[in-house]
C-alpha cells in the first residue's frame, strides 16, 4: 500500500465529501425544510453548527477507513471507474446501514429517507471516484 498516497486520497474524499453534501443540501432548501419538520430528532441549523468541528474530524477519520479500504482491494485496473463503482458499495452500505436504520429507529417520514439516500448514494460515489483518482499502489 502507497500510505502517501492514501493520505492524500483521504484529504480529497473528505473535501470532496464536505463540498458535495454543501452543494447537495444547499442546493436543495425543500430537503433542509424537510429535516426542519422533525425538530426533536434533528438540531437546529445553529446546533449542528456547534458540532461540526467534531463532525469534520469524523468524517475525516471515516475517509481514511474508506481510502484504506480502497487501497487493500486496489487491483491496478481503471482508477476512477473502479473508484466509483467502490463508492457506490459504500454508499449503499450506508443507504442500509444509517438510512434505512434511522428510518426504522426515528420517527422521519419516506420523503427524508428517500432524499438522504439519494444524496449519500450520490456523494459516496463521486468520493469513490475522487479515491480512484488519487490512489496508486507503492512503486
Amino acid at each position: 500500500m502507497n500510505y502517501l498516497r492514501i493520505g492524500f486520497a483521504a484529504v480529497a474524499a473528505f473535501i470532496t465529501y464536505m463540498g458535495v453534501g454543501a452543494l447537495i443540501f444547499g442546493a436543495l432548501p425543500s430537503l433542509r425544510t424537510e429535516f426542519a419538520r422533525y425538530p426533536a430528532v434533528y438540531r437546529t441549523q445553529q446546533g449542528q453548527m456547534s458540532y461540526m468541528p467534531l463532525g469534520m474530524v469524523g468524517m475525516l477519520v471515516a475517509m481514511v477507513v474508506v481510502a484504506v479500504l480502497y487501497a487493500r482491494l486496489y487491483r491496478g485496473a481503471r482508477g476512477p471507474i473502479d473508484g466509483a463503482g467502490f463508492g457506490v458499495l459504500i454508499g449503499v452500505f450506508v443507504v442500509g446501514a444509517f438510512v434505512v436504520h434511522n428510518f426504522v429507529n426515528l420517527n422521519i417520514g419516506a420523503t427524508l429517507t428517500l432524499a438522504s439516500a439519494l444524496a449519500y448514494l450520490i456523494q459516496w460515489t463521486i468520493v469513490g471516484l475522487v479515491i480512484g483518482l488519487i490512489y496508486r499502489p507503492a512503486a
